[in-house]
């Protein structure tokens, strides 16, 4: 499964002037990659993130997610399905425990309890989680260990499209070797397609395909 943009165009009117935050994009993703997107602030990296997500749609172009136009998608169930984003700040629940947190999503499918928690407990054990944090909540655990248990949330949702925002912002350098270790294990084992917008260049460095946008391009 994987993330196909045609011509994609994107603008917001900023203060004095609309903006063309992403102009004219094409680019193919393919499963089994890692992508690194990278660039100044500003550049539009994020943007295009947000719009491979579903959480908007382009002014122009399309976006094809497993061959179909996120216009044609329900969004909501586009990212509860096919697409799983991973932020900086992690995204937990502040009052749910690490389990909670990893089977929210699947919660949202209505599997049964038996099976949701077999999948829990298989991606907690994936990110190297030991089973006694099962009961703890975000606020006891570290940054890096708060990204393992969004990470999990992920492999249990078990999206095939995996967008990561600068996921490794808060973290340490031996911390981000481990997120980038365990996003790279998606692409390469499981077949994913992982993109990832950074400004760090070891995790660029980790990448399979390292893109450079600019003025809301991307420089060939």
């Amino acid at each position: 499964m994987g993330i196909t943009l045609k011509s994609v165009s994107y603008s917001y009117q900023g203060k004095y002037q609309t903006v063309r935050a992403v102009d004219d994009v094409s680019y193919d993703f393919e499963p089994g990659k890692v992508y690194a997107i990278v660039g100044k602030s500003g550049s539009g990296k994020t943007t295009l993130l947000s719009l491979m997500a579903g959480l908007d749609l382009p002014v122009e172009g399309e976006i094809l997610v497993d061959g179909r136009s996120t216009r044609e998608w329900d969004r909501n169930l586009m990212r509860r399905d096919a697409v799983s984003v991973i932020y900086q700040n992690y995204n937990l629940f502040p009052l749910l425990t690490v389990q909670e947190n990893i089977q929210y999503p699947l919660s949202l499918k209505k599997l049964p309890k038996g099976e949701a928690l077999t999948l829990t407990k298989e991606a907690r054990a994936r990110v190297e989680l030991p089973e006694h944090y099962d009961r703890r909540l975000p606020k006891h655990l570290s940054g890096g260990e708060q990204q393992r248990v969004a990470i999990a949330r992920t492999l249990a949702q078990g999206c095939k499209i995996i967008l990561a925002d600068e996921p490794t912002g808060n973290l340490d350098s031996a911390n981000t070797r481990n997120i980038v270790e365990i996003l790279c294990s998606l692409a390469h084992d499981d077949g994913c397609t992982v993109i990832i917008v950074t400004h760090d260049t070891a995790v660029a460095e980790q990448s399979d395909v390292v893109i450079q946008m600019k003025d809301g391009s991307i420089c060939l």
